[in-house]
């Protein structure tokens, strides 16, 4: 495979999912720890109280990033552990360890690529009313400033927030996440709106505190591909692709959160499906939304196959029986890594980041002390081909960041998922590299 030059090749991780830290006063309280303290939300009763205790071992893990190569790492701040109650009071050991965190990439030639927020909401924030409260667009814009004013000195490269289909969504519409309370339609889009508004206050606030900073957002889609190479078929794709559709999870959409940022709108085929709860917007919500960014995330594990309908429809075409999917049950889908890249770029055109990419597998230790995760192995082949091949067609792709550096708590499911391209035993935090781990250092290699 062929790359650009200067193609940025990274891991990624999350504050809450590895770094632990929590028990013994670190940090604060999140939304996450709250939840997991109710019997039955997490699948193996789990936590993430010490997770890989990365907040202990970041140099042993800033070590393996450089000897499997990567040139970036992108990694998620506890808004927490910096500000225990959300705002006000700072924690010293808080900003000690991200001080250090961060010499100690840059120190091994990697560049950090800052996450400002990854679910992890201060739990203080929630009992206010967390994202709904109007009052969080200042919030975030507080906490923010202290991480510009902290580490903008070295850190040029930020994303605003991670996921939002899924703090908002997984969170109060399904319930599955933290807080883990379902609300009415009005108040999830109230917090929709809330979300990117504090996503326009950072950028500002980032604008003017950093000087040659490069910002964007990373959200998630299942991108939507042509069941043919056909005209018909690929705008049948592109049109379910950036639809808002009714659906169990309704924020589970790319235009509803991107057409705001880029366009200063949003998309007509929400407003309609929303109408009646809708809440009401201010003509200058949508200038602070659609400040300028940089650069536009996107983390993409599978996708869906679409064709051309009658009467100019789209239509969804089932899997086939026995398709491929990860141990997550997640669809196997390499060609999302081509459509979904394409027509974003085509849409937004911004330069895109694959944020994160991976799979879920079945992963232990061999009797030979190996761990051979062939199906990783397989699954990156294919979707960094799919990703070459849109470059080579005129999709501006900057960058992939792995996900993951190592196995973590995976949100729900806790331990029971692994990810990583490191094996961590939790029961002793010991390292040890998977097969895809040896492969990924061949291949940044060549």
């Amino acid at each position: 495979m062929s790359f650009p030059k200067d193609f940025v090749w990274g891991s990624a991780t999350a504050s809450y999912q590895i770094e632990g830290g929590y028990e013994n006063g670190e940090r604060g309280r999140t939304v996450w720890d709250d939840f997991c303290d109710r019997p039955g939300t997490i699948l193996d009763g789990s936590n993430g109280s010490v997770a890989c205790d990365h907040y202990h071992r970041y140099k042993e893990d800033v070590q393996h990033i450089k000897d499997i190569g990567f040139g970036a790492y992108r990694l998620s701040i506890a808004w927490a552990r910096l500000l225990p109650e959300g705002t006000g009071k700072i924690n010293e050991d808080g900003v000690r360890f991200y001080n250090n965190l961060i010499d100690e990439l840059l120190e091994k030639g990697i560049t950090p690529y800052i996450t400002l927020f990854h679910w992890d909401l201060p739990y203080e924030l929630f009992s206010k009313g967390g994202w709904q409260n109007p009052e969080c667009v200042e919030w975030f814009a507080e906490y923010t400033e202290l991480v510009a004013k902290l580490y903008g000195d070295r850190v040029k490269h930020f994303f605003t927030f991670n996921e939002p289909q899924c703090f908002i969504g997984l969170a109060h519409v399904l319930g599955i996440h933290a807080p883990g309370n379902i609300m009415s339609k009005r108040s999830v889009l109230t917090m929709a709106h809330n979300v990117l508004k504090a996503h326009g206050r950072s950028v500002q606030v980032l604008r003017a505190l950093v000087p040659g900073a490069q910002i964007g957002i990373a959200p998630t889609s299942t991108p939507a591909c042509p069941e043919t190479n056909s005209e018909a078929d690929i705008n049948a794709a592109r049109e379910a692709y950036f639809d808002v559709p009714e659906q169990e999870n309704y924020m589970w959409s790319v235009s509803w959160w991107s057409d705001p940022i880029f366009f200063g709108q949003y998309p007509e085929a929400g407003l309609k499906l929303f109408e009646a709860d809708l809440p009401d917007f201010k003509d200058e919500d949508f200038k602070l939304i659609s400040e300028p960014i940089d650069f536009y995330g996107q983390n993409i594990y599978n996708g869906y196959t679409i064709k051309a309908g009658a009467n100019a429809a789209y239509e969804a075409v089932k899997r086939p029986l026995g398709f491929p999917r990860t141990a997550i049950n997640w669809p196997v889908v390499p060609e999302s890594l081509y459509w979904g890249p394409k027509f974003l770029y085509e849409r937004y055109k911004k330069p895109i980041f694959i944020t994160e990419n991976g799979q879920s597998g079945t992963d232990f230790i061999s009797l030979d002390g190996k761990i051979h995760d062939t199906d990783r192995i397989d699954f990156t082949q294919r979707y960094l081909a799919e990703l070459e091949r849109g470059i080579a067609d005129g999709t501006d792709v900057k960058g992939y960041f792995a996900w993951s550096l190592i196995d973590n708590f995976e949100w729900h499911s806790g331990y029971t998922e692994r990810f990583g391209l490191i094996h961590v035993d939790y029961q002793t935090q010991k390292r040890t590299w998977k097969d895809s781990a040896h492969w990924m250092k061949e291949f940044l290699a060549k």
